[in-house]
């Protein structure tokens, strides 16, 4: 886990994040990376286009994949499938480990947006990582345990502007593109880093359904 100041975070990754993060009462970004997926992750390449070769050959000698498939195949095959399921597995205990850190800061309330999950999958620029965040089993997890101790969880429309409307004076924004990574509003002027600045608004925010 990487720990980062607003400014430190905008200026290294500009747009978008592609993993798990919440701000912490000081203002820092914990953002969650697991050095295990990435070593895994390279290993099933490497994985993926030897199996991919082996079966390139086998067209190129005119014997069909499905009948002629050899032990090597089989066993790269295998590998492929193995490595998958320890990418899955790691995946969900890291979801649960950051769901499970969340709730030992023991919050009076934990505010969630109600994102459209299923739309910002059709985005292939964010698609491999919404699916690889498992935000599903993430709220599902943070909800289970939040209502295991006690803790009320938040739910806020979609639709809620928690990007452009101004935290501070409630300013609407309209202009504001994906590759702002700072928000500074045309009203009062009131800067912050844009995902610390929407992490505010929600907590915010008065119009939510209580989920626990």
């Amino acid at each position: 886990m990487k720990h980062y100041k607003p400014k430190e975070f905008a200026e290294m990754l500009h747009v978008s994040v592609k993993t798990l993060q919440r701000w912490d009462n000081e203002g820092v970004l914990k953002a969650y990376r697991n050095p295990k997926v990435r070593k895994l992750k390279k290993k099933l390449k490497r994985e993926q286009r030897s199996l991919s070769r082996k079966y390139e050959n086998l067209k190129k000698r005119g014997e069909k994949p499905a009948t002629k498939r050899g032990a090597n195949i089989d066993k790269n095959i295998f590998r492929v499938q193995k490595l998958h399921a320890r990418l899955a597995n790691i995946r969900l205990e890291y979801v649960k480990f950051v769901a499970n850190e969340v709730v030992r800061t023991k919050p009076r309330y934990v505010v969630i947006e109600n994102l459209n999950v299923k739309g910002m999958m059709k985005n292939r620029h964010l698609s491999k990582a919404m699916a690889e965040q498992c935000f599903y089993t993430f709220q599902t997890w943070l909800i289970h345990k939040c209502k295991k101790y006690g803790m009320e969880v938040r739910q806020v429309s979609r639709f809620y502007p928690s990007s452009k409307m101004c935290s501070r004076c409630g300013h609407m924004k309209k202009d504001l593109q994906l590759s702002d990574p700072i928000y500074v509003c045309d009203g009062c002027g009131h800067t912050m880093d844009r995902d610390l600045h929407a992490a505010t608004s929600l907590l915010r925010a008065t119009d939510y359904i209580v989920l626990t």
